[in-house]
């Protein structure tokens, strides 16, 4: 089997379900910024493409935010005191360059006292199997923090496993969330039986990885979408 084919069988909808969040099940405004991110006549505008991306960002950054610890706080407002809730600390925000900069800007948008991680990971064509190189990584200490790990494409999951693995150098999370716009379901199934301390958020679960595992129907290159093509 192809290593960016994982293996889906034993894995029932019933054992994914409380672990992963699918944000577009239900009708929001995030639907509508997830079909303008498909349309091929709206991709050409690159500049809309990233700011969905960044949309989306925020509103699962919203969502994540339901599953952080707070503390109580009194606050002095210029009438009065008033007790609120606040973050214990901040989550690292943990993206994939280049594509996952967009949708990081939107959880760091929400999240803006967070440290940020960077990746720089990509796929080896032209060999008979696929492979991921993992080249660069730069991060924070992860110790005993809440860690977000965002990536619009889940396609397979092995590059974001292999991306998970290697930040653990840097000290191992209390807490894990997996967040993407769009995954498959073989990348969500390798994903949460790989990490199975994470939590997964994605904006929807499309049909299928094609034979060049890409994601049907997806929505094409995010990265290319966003800042143009590549040699």
């Amino acid at each position: 089997m192809d290593p960016l084919t994982p293996d889906t069988s034993g894995l029932t909808a019933a054992e994914l379900t409380p672990r992963v969040h699918v944000v577009c099940a239900e009708p929001s405004i995030a639907n509508h910024f997830l079909a303008e991110l498909r349309d091929v006549e709206v991709q050409r505008d690159s500049l809309r493409f990233r700011r969905n991306l960044q949309r989306l960002g925020e509103i699962i950054a919203y969502r994540i935010s339901s599953q952080l610890s707070y503390t109580d706080k009194t606050v002095q407002t210029p009438l009065g005191e008033s007790s609120s809730k606040q973050l214990r600390d901040f989550p690292v925000l943990a993206t994939v360059l280049r594509a996952g900069l967009p949708f990081h800007q939107g959880f760091l948008n929400y999240f803006d006292q967070s440290p940020s991680a960077f990746v720089a990971a990509y796929r080896i064509e032209g060999t008979a199997q696929v492979q991921v190189q993992v080249d660069y990584l730069s991060a924070p200490r992860l110790d005993e923090l809440v860690l977000i790990l965002a990536d619009p494409m889940l396609a397979s999951g092995k590059s974001l496993v292999q991306t998970y693995r290697a930040m653990l150098r840097f000290g191992t999370p209390r807490q894990v969330h997996i967040a993407a716009v769009i995954a498959s379901p073989e990348g969500v199934a390798y994903v949460t039986r790989e990490i199975p301390e994470a939590t997964l958020w994605v904006a929807a679960i499309d049909e299928k990885l094609n034979a060049q595992a890409y994601i049907v129907p997806g929505l094409g290159d995010a990265g290319d979408l966003s800042y143009g093509s590549k040699l």
